[in-house]
């Protein structure tokens, strides 16, 4: 009862805030405080996160994303199993742009397993997916990826 609570009293406050701003006020979601405070997520995107995830994408990497539990070996035929979304294998080593690229396109083309999610999942659902595992990480592993996307936009300006 509680987290209904807090969580009607974030969208409320959500909602007051956005009338107060004109129409054609655009924010600019790669600022580091708007983009990067976890605290800040609305919970509406993690539970689509989770939702979306749960549908699409924990046949293979696992209900909590924990991806398989040998994900660093070769299966049988060469290729690598779906690795751990959670903070515990290398999606944090990858900038917000790489895991869009993935997500989207696959790795198939690359010679992986993980289909193309592009013509089934809009920008919006791929988002709120990464935010939902992103959110199991740990609060300094999350930092260190903060830290490198900035200095992956920095590079790609």
């Amino acid at each position: 009862m509680k987290l209904k609570i807090i969580a009607l009293l974030i969208v409320s406050g959500v909602l007051v805030a956005a009338c107060d701003q004109p129409l054609d006020n655009k924010t600019d979601a790669s600022k580091p405080a708007d983009r990067y405070d976890r605290t800040t997520v609305a919970l509406y995107r993690l539970e689509q996160g989770k939702a979306l995830f749960q549908k699409n994408c924990a046949v293979c990497h696992g209900n909590d994303a924990q991806g398989a539990s040998d994900w660093r070996k070769r299966d049988k035929d060469g290729k690598f199993p779906p690795p751990a979304l959670d903070g515990t294998a290398h999606a944090w080593h990858h900038p917000q742009q790489a895991l869009m690229y993935t997500i989207k396109n696959g790795t198939m083309a690359i010679g992986g397993t993980m289909p193309a999610w592009r013509d089934k999942l809009s920008d919006e659902e791929i988002e709120s997916i990464i935010l939902w595992f992103q959110a199991k990480w740990p609060e300094q592993l999350f930092q260190a990826w903060v830290k490198r996307d900035q200095e992956s936009r920095k590079r790609a300006r």
